[in-house]
């Protein structure tokens, strides 16, 4: 995780986030325990009550749970919940403001995908 914070959002909040991130993208699979709050607090001049304040917004949607005596831990199904609420997001607010300005711009399917395509083919 990067120590950068963007002033618009609170840190806790963006912390949140970047754990949300690392579930989605398997860099914290489920079963896996978080890091500590102190170690958290630590790595990146934060402080501690800004990071429990984060852990508990991910314990509040569910995705992390408390054990007592050894720390936070990703739940079983975080992942599964989180690409489900991701979809729906992507479908309901960024993918209308998407196709909106794909329609403003003139594009097709077929120069959207052949454009892909080729970019696929230079990664490779």
């Amino acid at each position: 995780m990067s120590a950068h914070w963007n002033d618009s959002q609170p840190i806790y909040w963006q912390l949140k986030e970047r754990t949300v991130a690392m579930i989605l993208d398997g860099t914290l699979p489920e079963g896996e325990a978080l890091p500590s709050v102190r170690t958290v607090a630590s790595e990146f001049q934060l402080n501690p009550i800004t990071v429990s304040k984060s852990y508990q917004a991910l314990v509040d949607e569910g995705l992390v749970e408390k054990r007592r005596g050894l720390g936070m831990f990703v739940r079983e199904g975080a992942r599964r919940k989180l690409i489900d609420s991701e979809r729906a997001k992507f479908l309901t607010e960024e993918w209308p403001a998407m196709l909106s300005r794909i329609e403003q711009l003139g594009l097709s399917v077929e120069e959207l995908l052949a454009d892909a395509r080729q970019k696929e083919g230079k990664n490779s």
